[in-house]
């Protein structure tokens, strides 16, 4: 029986699945922290997969358009992947908080695809736009000392392989998203998502020698955390984009950045200077020009 909720009630919901994945960062590092990266990150869609069975529903492939099946699996079990090996790669959590930062990038590529390929129009703040929130990330990833290219190439040089993951990811998802707007046709296809990319960790996990897994009770606790911050965050972003305020959801999903730094801050106990809260506030003002940039600008419909 299908459940009614009002646009306000399912608006909130959506807000919820804002504050889910702005947890995410912390948690998949807590996870790693004792579970390993590849292992953890494991754990983490294993569990969350079991969740959306559960709320979203099993994987009905059939009624899924094959263009979408093919290029959203692809896309999104590379994206998961380069989302929580990036973070559990990290050196330190100050790293992982980083990291995170580089792969909201997302937003702001995500509308660059969407002019590139689905013909969205848009006016000229998609430049400044595009523009802030890449000086955003330079000045995050600069260190204490702000927007200083020396210090941004030794923080990098440092851990390569994390911040490269986060960056191909957020390119990955701005794909992803492109996807799934020109061919889903509506459909949803979450569940088997999250379950190719459990897949692929195990995969992974097995056949390059993963790290040990250290069992503890706050290791398991923030396993249950993650699991719930991710298949929970799905089901309720669902929810709040197909029944509630669209405008509102999309606005709110801009300071991801700053709200998920602040949790991840806390969780792991690592404290964050003024450069990097000037670097977050310009990643969100980058995405928020973009979205102004095309927001009443419609969508060219390609010609058959």
């Amino acid at each position: 029986m299908a459940v009614t909720r009002s646009r306000k009630q399912a608006t909130l919901i959506g807000l919820v699945a804002v504050l889910l994945w702005s947890s995410i960062v912390g948690l998949i590092r807590g996870v790693s922290q004792s579970f390993g990266a590849t292992g953890g990150a494991a754990l983490i869609y294993t569990v969350a997969s079991v969740l959306l069975w559960l709320t979203v529903g099993p994987p009905r492939t059939r009624v899924l358009p094959r263009p979408y099946l093919v290029w959203g699996s692809l896309l999104f079990v590379s994206y998961e992947l380069c989302l929580s090996l990036s973070i559990g790669y990290a050196n330190s959590g100050r790293q992982a908080i980083e990291v995170g930062m580089v792969n909201y990038l997302w937003p702001t590529f995500t509308m660059l695809a969407a002019i590139a390929f689905n013909r969205q129009r848009a006016n000229w703040l998609i430049v400044p736009g595009g523009m802030v929130g890449i000086l955003g990330i330079s000045s995050v990833l600069g260190g204490d000392q702000g927007l200083d290219m020396p210090s941004m190439g030794r923080n990098i040089q440092d851990n390569p392989l994390s911040y490269g993951l986060a960056f191909a990811g957020a390119v990955i998802w701005a794909g992803y998203c492109t996807v799934t707007s020109r061919f889903a046709q509506g459909k949803n296809a979450v569940t088997l998502f999250f379950m190719l990319t459990a897949l692929a960790l195990w995969g992974k996990y097995l056949f390059t020698g993963g790290e040990a897994m250290a069992f503890s009770l706050t290791g398991v606790i923030y396993l249950v955390l993650a699991a719930c911050a991710m298949g929970f965050g799905y089901a309720a972003w669902n929810v709040g984009i197909l029944q509630g305020n669209m405008t509102v959801l999309a606005g709110a999903s801009y300071f991801i950045p700053v709200v998920s730094a602040a949790l991840a801050a806390a969780l792991l106990h690592a404290p964050l200077s003024f450069a990097f809260w000037k670097g977050a506030a310009m990643v969100c003002a980058g995405s928020i020009l973009c979205w102004l940039a095309t927001r009443g600008k419609g969508e060219r419909v390609a010609s058959s």
